[in-house]
């Protein structure tokens, strides 16, 4: 099973983009997938996620950390907010069959390769703490680069997890560790004065008697002349959003202000917003299944066409070329759909208007075969690896094994027909859409005639495996037919929509 680690690492530096791009540059050279990047001129930090398999992930944070290394000098660094090193903090999350041991272990194998070969000083925290005091990153942090750098080498309390205890001139000490997703969330105040927004983030916070998940400061953001709380969220399940906002805002009375807006660097678990309108709305009855979008395209929503080439470039068999076939097709539905609206604002065609609808929904029925095909592969898979210690075993192994290579055959075999079913639709359009339009008719075309190939294919390379001669015999004659009627309506409808070019 694909295994999946997150990576947050902070950078001291929000002002520079070309240092910020080298360094993403640096770390995207690893095969990972960067999801996000935020920059703070005012805190001048940037705090980048990027997610991909273990020892990529590794990988990338090294990479990134180098190149920080090399641009950020801390002696000229001034910011906001609170920092130790060029690359400031490096937590790994745990996402996809990782365990947070793993990402302990990880901290652990970069913490030393950093400080081995960058000559960095690494300090452990959160759940790859070697001691209870360096769980929490503000006691490392404490004095930030300049006091680390005066009692590095004379105060024990001060030695580092790995390295020598002498702080890099310019890049620091930085901090790598493990933790739960982590939400980064600040409140605007509608006032200048930082002292409210001090005193603010100390209620709120645990370590003066606040909420035990929440680690805040009252920050001054100079360029709009406001004060700002700026909150980290270590879970989000325990102490939720709207609890936090709706104390601050409390709290933000009693000094005669109010907040102006909220803010959330980075990304945020799907589950924090949602527990956030839940709260909001009252909805005492609501659950996630009722979220339109879960029952389109399955819960987590949509797969981006990014996330898909990630997945699919990965050294799996699974997704392969079925998921592509499937994609081909929805490709060219959604191409249609597309196609069918321009041409229904353009000339309130009723016949088109009718089918606009139908053809979006088909391109969403197409992605669904995505993971359908992928789950069927991954059952042959499984079947494979059941035991056969005895002739019952064995007899229930190839029985599982050839019921699952049916399924595998039937579900690309289901989007042939699915496709055939759209020519219609491509050869109305070729004939009546948008003339400037014609040219996405073809390649709406083009994708569903490679996407019926694939598929084919896909059909007879399980067929192969199958001993079942009916079965084979019945789905083989019917491909074979489909094939037939497929060439046919896409040449036909070539010709119409070349004529038109």
């Amino acid at each position: 099973m694909e295994k999946i680690v997150e990576c947050i690492p902070n950078f001291s530096e929000g002002r520079d983009q070309s240092k910020i791009d080298q360094i993403l540059d640096a770390i995207q050279s690893a095969g990972v997938q960067l999801l996000d990047q935020e920059k703070d001129p005012d805190h001048n930090r940037a705090v980048v996620t990027f997610v991909g398999e273990p020892d990529a992930v590794l990988e990338a944070a090294f990479r990134g950390i180098k190149k920080a290394s090399e641009l950020i000098d801390l002696t000229k660094h001034k910011g906001e907010h609170p920092r130790m090193g060029a690359t400031d903090v490096v937590p790994f999350v745990p996402i996809t069959n990782v365990t947070t041991r793993e990402c302990v272990e990880m901290a652990r194998r970069l913490g030393k390769r950093v400080a081995e070969e960058l000559k960095i000083p690494i300090y452990l925290y959160e759940a790859a703490a070697t001691r209870p005091d360096r769980e929490n990153l503000a006691n490392i942090r404490k004095g930030e680069f300049e006091g680390l750098r005066d009692e590095i080498e004379t105060n024990p309390v001060r030695q580092p997890d790995f390295g020598e205890p002498k702080i890099h001139p310019t890049a620091g000490a930085t901090v790598i560790g493990a933790r739960f997703p982590l939400i980064a969330f600040n409140i605007n105040l509608t006032t200048s004065d930082v002292s409210i927004a001090q005193k603010i983030a100390q209620s709120l916070r645990f370590g003066s008697g606040g909420y035990r998940y929440v680690k805040s400061l009252g920050f001054m953001l100079k360029e709009e002349n406001r004060a700002q709380i700026s909150c980290n969220m270590t879970n989000y399940t325990k102490t939720p959003l709207y609890r936090v906002f709706e104390t601050a805002k409390r709290e933000a009375q009693r000094y005669g202000v109010t907040i102006k807006e909220s803010e959330i660097v980075g990304l945020v678990p799907e589950k924090a917003l949602i527990d956030t309108a839940i709260y909001y709305l009252q909805l005492d009855r609501f659950n996630e299944n009722q979220i339109l979008e879960y029952k389109l395209h399955g819960k987590g929503g949509k797969q981006s066409i990014l996330e898909f080439l990630h997945v699919l470039a990965l050294a799996r068999p699974t997704p392969g070329g079925g998921s592509v076939a499937a994609l081909h097709a929805a490709l060219g539905s959604a191409l249609l759909s597309m196609v069918t609206g321009i041409t229904v604002n353009k000339t309130r065609n009723k016949e088109l208007k009718d089918s606009h609808g139908f053809l979006k929904l088909q391109a969403y029925e197409f992605y669904k075969f995505i993971e359908k095909d992928k789950d069927a592969f991954d059952k042959v898979m499984e079947a494979f690896k059941l035991p056969e210690d005895s002739e019952t075993d064995k007899k229930k192994k190839n029985n599982a094994i050839q019921d699952a290579l049916k399924i595998a055959a039937q579900t690309p075999f289901e989007v042939c027909k699915k496709i055939l079913f759209m020519y219609p639709y491509a050869e109305t359009l070729a004939q009546k859409g948008l003339k400037n339009a014609i040219s996405d008719v073809g390649v709406a075309l083009y994708s569903f005639h490679s996407g019926f190939n694939a598929a084919r294919v896909n059909v007879l390379i399980n067929l192969k495996s199958i001993t079942d001669k009916e079965f084979n015999e019945t789905v083989k004659t019917e491909l074979d037919s489909l094939k037939k009627q497929e060439e046919s309506s896409y040449q036909e409808i070539e010709k119409i929509f070349l004529t038109k070019l």
